[in-house]
């Protein structure tokens, strides 16, 4: 599964940076409301962390188009246990390549693999924090599902539900299957949008 996603973002963006289309770009940020799912027991809190990037909006056809970006992401989890909180702080590179189908409103249904990239890992219990890079992969894979909306002066909102497709920690011994599931809603910018996106906005 890791490999399919991962040719599958590597197609898509080659596809996307080499093609004779047009490209509108623009930045983005927002909220992340992130999680763990683990195998074969409860899920912890949900951490309010935030993310931020880049993307390049590539028109391939009259509704469709490609959207592969890069973005800083702050994920993990929280929860208490006996008094005692404990946090997982995870900072990830994410490059998501999204397929979005435009209705000419300028609302937006998008789709697509995500490659994580892990930059730092940190574990909290209480005050004290320590080095948690040796628990995770180095490589994170999710699909991502969301919708957005851009208006003729290139300010939209944007919401996604990011569900890891590979457990960031199956590798290591005994620990059961984890994997990260976020919730993102948060606003971009467009430098320049195209006309196929809003050609029925007035």
């Amino acid at each position: 599964m890791k490999k399919i996603v991962f040719v599958t973002v590597i197609v898509f963006s080659s596809y996307a940076l080499q093609a004779q289309i047009h490209a509108d770009f623009g930045v983005k940020g927002g909220l992340n409301i992130a999680n763990f799912k683990i195998e074969n027991t409860s899920s912890p809190d949900s951490k309010i962390a935030v993310h931020l990037g880049a993307l390049a909006h590539f028109h391939f056809a009259e509704n469709w188009a490609i959207q592969p970006e890069l973005v800083y992401s702050a994920q993990g989890a929280k929860q208490t246990i006996s008094g005692v909180e404990y946090k997982e702080k995870l900072h990830y590179i994410n490059i998501p390549a999204m397929i979005q189908y435009m209705t000419g409103s300028g609302f937006r249904l998008q789709t697509g693999p995500q490659l994580g990239i892990l930059v730092s890992a940190k574990s909290k219990a209480g005050d004290s924090e320590s080095n948690a890079n040796d628990m995770y992969d180095t490589f994170d894979f999710a699909w991502a599902f969301g919708a957005g909306y851009v208006t003729n002066s290139g300010i939209g909102i944007d919401a996604r539900y990011n569900r890891g497709v590979a457990s960031i920690i199956d590798d290591h011994g005994s620990f059961a299957s984890e994997k990260i599931m976020i919730w993102q809603i948060g606003l971009y910018y467009q430098f320049k949008v195209s006309s196929m996106n809003t050609r029925h906005i007035k």
